[in-house]
């Protein structure tokens, strides 16, 4: 698969939707993980990530920055976007978060524990929903997407692909997204993760996947680069909403 420059993929088009890259840096010895959110509607564009404290582990929420615009099902836009089991860390667009982690802890793998779930319930768009899965441990390094989404359009016949790589390649990384662009109803991802290249630290790589996204959609950026050897992880968060 042909590699393609992160900002070129990332301003392509006004409206990729929620998005997840999961990848190696450029220098061989962080995990990277990224994940965004963007909004149309008031509703969608009324949030901010948060770091909150849960039995001694770090989560990443999404919180309605203003609480009083609230309106339609609040679990599609407040979750639990980002997870930490161990040594592994769960990135998603939505309530899933919860689902795999659950999952994990009783034994089941990470597309065992998505068999539950399927595409939002957002009619007539279907959003789909992204997972990532990172697992480091003992200097080695592999992570797994998921998307699940509806048969273009079609309620009745939920679609579950989950692609995993299990060697990543430093410098390089896969992005996956909910929508193919803008559009009434919003048409759905297709095909494989987008191969991307990853560069910079990562206050280099969050400013240039927030600088290439659109001015008007995007709401809020997470990124997270963890030591492979150490386990030790940084986090950025960037909020438009301030």
């Amino acid at each position: 698969m042909k590699i393609t420059e992160l900002e070129k993929e990332l301003s392509s088009t006004t409206y990729p939707g929620r998005g997840i890259i999961a990848g190696r840096s450029y220098d061989g010895k962080h995990a990277v993980s990224a994940y965004w959110t963007m909004g149309r509607s008031a509703g969608s564009r009324n949030r901010i990530f948060v770091t909150e404290t849960e039995n001694g582990s770090e989560v990443i929420r999404t919180k309605a920055f203003d609480p009083s615009l609230i309106a339609g099902d609040p679990s599609l836009i407040i979750y639990a976007a980002v997870r930490q089991l161990g040594n592994q860390t769960i990135v998603t667009n939505g309530d899933q978060t919860d689902t795999i982690y659950e999952g994990l802890k009783n034994g089941l793998t990470f597309e065992q524990s998505l068999r539950s779930r399927k595409y939002e319930h957002d009619a007539p768009n279907y959003t789909p929903r992204i997972s990532s899965l990172l697992n480091v441990e003992g200097g080695k390094y592999d992570y797994a997407l998921s998307i699940l989404k509806s048969d273009s359009g079609n309620p009745d016949n939920n679609l579950r692909f989950t692609y995993t790589y299990d060697n990543p390649v430093a410098g390089e990384g896969h992005y996956i997204h909910t929508y193919m662009g803008d559009g009434n109803p919003l048409p759905s991802f297709e095909g494989e993760p987008v191969k991307l290249n990853i560069t910079g630290n990562i206050d280099e790589f969050t400013n240039k996947i927030w600088s290439s996204l659109n001015e008007e959609n995007k709401v809020s950026l997470f990124v997270r680069f963890i030591d492979i050897e150490t386990g030790k992880s940084e986090t950025r968060i960037i909020n438009k909403n301030k």
